[in-house]
């Protein structure tokens, strides 16, 4: 055990020693306790600044790590980097619910994201020449799907929309969204691929479709803990390969 270290923005104040080189990562800090309570064995808590609450315990063996992000690109980049840089975290996997835009995706539908496409300026700051493409890890992508698809749960692999609004009052950025074969819109993905990848660390983006924006058909409570499952079991399976 180390002395408890602490941010530079002093959100994660923690015994680096007690955070795990895997982390996934639920917008929801009550979420993260949940999945740490639910399937980690002997789960010990790390963080509780602002009640972003982490955990860290074993999973099949290894050590697995899980914690808030809170909502939006903002929030999820201030943590994503501060366990990049500041505990040697190594890799990250985002899990979270979405609303599905594609055709092609469904409720229930397990979603990989590939790459993401935004209107967030957070990129900006790497002054990239040119529009820098959020990416996941390729890895980690395969392992996801191959996962899924060993254990029969509906899968979907493509491009999603991160979002900066959950209010968007441009009334037809969801048909345009679609209309570019987009297959599903959330708000963090692509600020924490391009966190990862000017980190040069690795992060996948797991999302379970809850709702469908133009169908209007969503799932009730309990089907939706179903869905979760699903991307629970994916998600871990994922993880354990990139464990200690």
């Amino acid at each position: 055990m180390s002395e408890l270290r602490s941010s530079p923005s002093a959100c994660i104040v923690a015994d680096p020693d007690l955070i795990a080189k895997v982390v996934l990562m639920p917008g929801d800090p009550l979420r993260a306790q949940k999945v740490a309570e639910t399937y980690l064995e002997n789960p010990v808590c790390f963080n509780t600044v602002r009640n972003m609450l982490g955990f860290t315990g074993l999973y099949k063996g290894k050590r697995i790590s899980v914690m808030g992000s809170g909502m939006g690109v903002p929030s999820a980049c201030l943590y994503v980097h501060e366990l990049f840089h500041f505990f040697d975290v190594e890799t990250v996997l985002r899990i979270g619910s979405a609303g599905g835009i594609g055709e092609d995706a469904k409720l229930r539908d397990l979603v990989v994201a590939m790459t993401a496409s935004t209107n967030s300026d957070y990129a900006r700051q790497y002054q990239f020449p040119g529009i820098l493409s959020p990416q996941a890890d390729f890895g980690l992508l395969r392992k996801a799907v191959e996962c899924a698809e060993q254990k029969g749960i509906p899968v979907k692999v493509g491009s999603v929309f991160t979002s900066d609004q959950f209010y968007n009052a441009n009334s037809r950025a969801n048909e345009q969204y679609r209309d570019m074969g987009l297959l599903a819109v959330e708000m963090e993905t692509a600020g924490i691929y391009w966190e990862a990848m000017a980190s040069h660390k690795r992060a996948l983006s797991l999302l379970s479709i809850s709702d469908h924006i133009f169908t209007g058909e969503a799932l009730s409570a309990e089907e939706r803990q179903n869905s979760f499952t699903d991307m629970m079991e994916v998600a871990l399976e994922t993880a354990w390969t990139a464990a200690e």
